[in-house]
């Protein structure tokens, strides 16, 4: 196994270690809202889970209220490691701003792919708690890769695009053996090929809508268990694409500090099969 660690896995982590330290030592910055309601930090940045961004904004912040987020996730696949160090704001509960640096270690093939996403989500209307309808945000990613040679060589015609969203959220009360249920839908409308990591666009076709969907039973007002189904494009021919799927669980020590662990199951990327494996994100909120 490789023992290589990225540069800025080291700046990400001492990102991380400081905002632990925030949060810990400023137990006032706490928000009103309930724990877990702002889901944890997506690959992507936004929040949500941990492959899809939840119509919910990070942190626990409500109305007047200002909230911040950073995260540190890693991937373990059959042939690549993915890094993702990431940071988020939430304003009023109604603006959520993130910003990620995704790195894609090709551990099989050599190198590495790095791409950086900011992200804007807005509240549209409703509630993850008592609306009957939930909670609606719409959002926006713009992604831009470092390197596109690779990708472009693959077919992938742009090195940064944008990605647009709707999501919809609602915490059902009682719901399974009188335990709380979370469930997300996201529309999203996209040209990356694998996120992103491989370019935008390709030999066949352009922009497409997918769907991405999430549920997460909580076992108790701290832990939550789930599954995450996101569906991809396939826009290379000569990189075929496979949607992706998580099972996770997330322990919410209190609203500062969450720790979640999931197994992913990714499918082909950038033509090696069956690229499955382990994924474990730290978050502080403050």
């Amino acid at each position: 196994m490789s023992t290589f660690i990225p540069k800025a896995t080291a700046n990400g982590m001492r990102l991380l270690i400081i905002a632990l330290g925030l949060s810990i030592s400023s137990s006032s910055l706490a928000g009103s809202r309930l724990i877990g309601t702002g889901g944890v930090g997506a690959i992507e940045g936004a929040a949500g889970g941990g492959l899809s961004p939840w119509a919910v904004l990070t942190s626990t912040a409500s109305e007047q209220e200002f909230g911040a987020t950073a995260t540190v996730s890693r991937a373990w696949l059959d042939d690549y490691r993915l890094t993702v160090e990431a940071a988020s704001a939430n304003i009023y509960d109604r603006v959520e701003l993130s910003a990620a640096r995704q790195t894609l270690d090709l551990e099989t093939l050599g190198g590495e792919l790095e791409q950086t996403i900011v992200g804007a989500k807005v509240r549209l209307f409703g509630d993850v708690l008592y609306h009957p309808w939930g909670i609606w945000s719409a959002g926006v990613q713009h992604k831009n890769l470092a390197d596109d040679s690779t990708p472009k060589a693959l077919g992938a015609e742009h090195g940064q695009g944008n990605d647009v969203y709707l999501s919809a959220s609602k915490l059902v009360f009682n719901a399974v053996a009188g335990r709380n249920l979370l469930l997300n839908a996201t529309l999203r409308n996209t040209n990356a090929n694998q996120g992103g990591l491989l370019g935008f666009g390709g030999d066949n076709g352009g922009r497409e809508w997918v769907a991405e969907g999430s549920l997460g039973l909580f076992l108790t007002p701290k832990w939550v268990v789930g599954m995450e189904y996101r569906q991809k494009p396939d826009r290379l021919s000569a990189a075929r694409e496979d949607d992706w799927q998580s099972l996770y669980s997330a322990y919410f020590f209190n609203k500062h500090v969450s720790l979640t662990a999931a197994w992913l199951s990714l499918g082909d990327i950038a033509g090696l099969p069956s690229q499955n494996g382990a994924y474990a994100s730290l978050q502080a909120t403050f």
